[in-house]
């Protein structure tokens, strides 16, 4: 065995970024190791895509974040595998031995089953799915100056959005913004149109974690906005250019839309299950690894499970939610850990502090609840500025979406839409032999 400590994270989002980042001196040698060179600020990935700030104001170099941290070096890899008897990570291109293995792989989009629908309704767990989306809104709007038929021109102009919790909330208010401007602005030949933006939830209310004169609110802020709120409603398909909805009564309506953006649902990495094949362990219903109190694996205390990834319970017994503050609180508290076992001192538990939870919706309006004190209109969204602001990693992040921020809310414009990808023409009419009819 060797002198030093070998640790190895397995992820670089919030919470093996922040393990590795308090290891600074503890006496470890500390692999960290991701598929991408960045850390990526997730949370606002919808203003990626709504083209308010560009993908580099919201990704640090994982790198540089870590250049001052000696006992830490960054290998850009995939993990595809666990040795968990012989203490092994296994890479797409080598193995990385281990005494204790940090597991933080964060999450991807769930579609619940019909993982088909992910090319025709993109999620926001990507820069390129960022940017994707962000196209998609722009080339309908190209698409709808351009069009003949009115029909046709009505679909290109509705967007939907599936999905009511804090990201679907946030992205149909800012789809609605950048469309309703955009319209007013830039677009001659459809700027009387009315564009139709679309959220759907499948509950009886917005943000169902929040409570209920938060949620309340939060529909009058997209009302306003003119957002059509639909719940009690679910998908029951995703076809080329149109979704297919059923209601409470029963009733399936299809709703013709060029533009269909996906929030209602995130699942653990694929890495949870080989964990649990390995190691012989037992996942929650939605695919996340039962931890202790610890934050370790039962039965392998070598090996922590951390974010996403882990199903951890709070005081009452409930699981913790799967937020960028929860990730980051375990990833230094596992550093501690870390620290504790060797120098031979007990564990304690980890104890999340709940710091509550914020959204926005649209332009100088969001909504905060910090338990016994709850804030909304303007106030809050000052607060949720200046909190995502502090989160970012890196001054110069920091400053550059506060520039972006300030011109986006004094001009109402936006400087980073622009449309990217391969094929950036990719118009498609709606053919009546084409359409869809409800499942």
């Amino acid at each position: 065995m060797p002198d030093t400590h070998r640790v190895v994270i397995v992820g670089g989002g919030f919470a093996g970024l922040y393990a590795a980042m308090n290891l600074k001196r503890v006496p470890v040698e500390a692999t960290l190791v991701d598929r991408r060179n960045f850390h990526l600020f997730q949370p606002l990935l919808y203003q990626v895509a709504t083209g308010t700030l560009s993908p580099g104001d919201i990704a640090a170099p994982i790198r540089v974040v870590l250049s001052k941290r000696r006992n830490v070096r960054v290998i850009m890899g995939e993990v595809v595998d666990l040795d968990v008897e012989n203490r092994r990570v296994i890479m797409s291109d080598g193995e990385l031995p281990y005494d204790t293995l940090v597991l933080a792989p964060g999450s991807r989009q769930n579609y619940f089953g019909h993982d088909e629908w992910e090319a025709l309704a993109p999620g926001l767990k990507s820069v390129e799915a960022a940017t994707q989306v962000r196209s998609r809104i722009l080339v309908s709007l190209e698409a709808a100056e351009r069009e003949e038929d009115p029909e046709c021109a009505k679909a290109y102009l509705t967007f939907v959005v599936v999905g009511g919790g804090p990201t679907g909330v946030e992205i149909a208010g800012a789809v609605s913004e950048v469309v309703h401007d955009a319209l007013r602005g830039d677009f001659r030949r459809i700027a009387n149109c009315t564009p139709r933006i679309l959220l759907i939830q499948g509950g009886d209310r917005l943000l169902p974690t929040y409570p209920e004169d938060l949620s309340a609110a939060a529909r009058r802020y997209l009302e306003d906005l003119r957002v059509e709120v639909w719940t009690h409603a679910r998908v029951t398909g995703i076809h080329p250019e149109q979704v297919s909805v059923r209601h409470q009564d029963g009733r399936i309506e299809a709703v013709d839309a060029h533009t269909i953006l996906w929030a209602a649902g995130v699942a653990p990495s694929p890495l949870t299950r080989v964990l649990a094949q390995r190691a012989g362990i037992e996942l929650d219903p939605g695919g996340r690894v039962l931890v202790g109190p610890d934050l370790s694996v039962p039965g392998r205390p070598e090996i922590f499970v951390l974010g996403d990834a882990a199903h951890v319970k709070d005081a009452h017994g409930e699981p913790l939610p799967a937020l960028a503050a929860t990730a980051q609180q375990e990833g230094y508290y596992v550093a501690k850990a870390i620290r504790w076992r060797l120098e031979g001192k007990p564990v304690k538990p980890f104890h999340y502090r709940n710091y509550g939870e914020m959204a926005t919706v649209g332009r100088a309006r969001a909504l905060a609840n910090f338990g016994r004190f709850k804030v909304k209109g303007f106030i809050a969204w000052v607060l949720w500025l200046f909190i995502h602001l502090m989160k970012l990693v890196g001054f110069e992040n920091r400053l550059s979406v506060f520039v972006q921020w300030a011109w986006s809310y004094t001009s109402y414009r936006r400087t980073a839409s622009l449309i990217t990808g391969e094929d950036p023409l990719p118009f498609q009419r709606i053919e009546d032999g084409a359409k869809r009819t409800p499942d």
